[in-house]
């Protein structure tokens, strides 16, 4: 049981899990249909501390009959993490709004 990671032990991010492996970072629910991949292109020194510099926004989705390149429904560019956090977590919740107003 020491094993088993519970949902409950992510970071979490306006309420998604947000997990980090090496330079990548992955915004959302991956039982949703879409999640949110961060990957930081560059980074540079700031007061002594690393920090993201150029980071790649993909909004991708969870399907896996698709190919991979299929799985990317919008990608961008942005400078600073932060600014990658805050359109990745917009085109996410437009994306999982869409989906639920879909179902109704």
């Amino acid at each position: 049981m020491a094993n088993k990671v519970e949902k409950d032990q992510f970071l979490k991010y306006k309420g998604k899990p947000l997990v980090r492996c090496g330079n990548t970072l992955y915004y959302g629910d991956m039982n949703d249909k879409y999640v949110v991949m961060l990957q930081i292109l560059t980074t540079k020194i700031v007061d002594g501390f690393e920090s993201s510099d150029r980071v790649l926004i993909q909004l991708l989705s969870t399907d896996t009959n698709l190919r991979p390149r299929e799985r990317v429904i919008k990608k961008s560019e942005k400078q600073g993490l932060y600014n990658a956090m805050d359109i990745g977590s917009i085109w996410l919740h437009r994306a999982l709004a869409d989906e639920e107003k879909s179902k109704s």
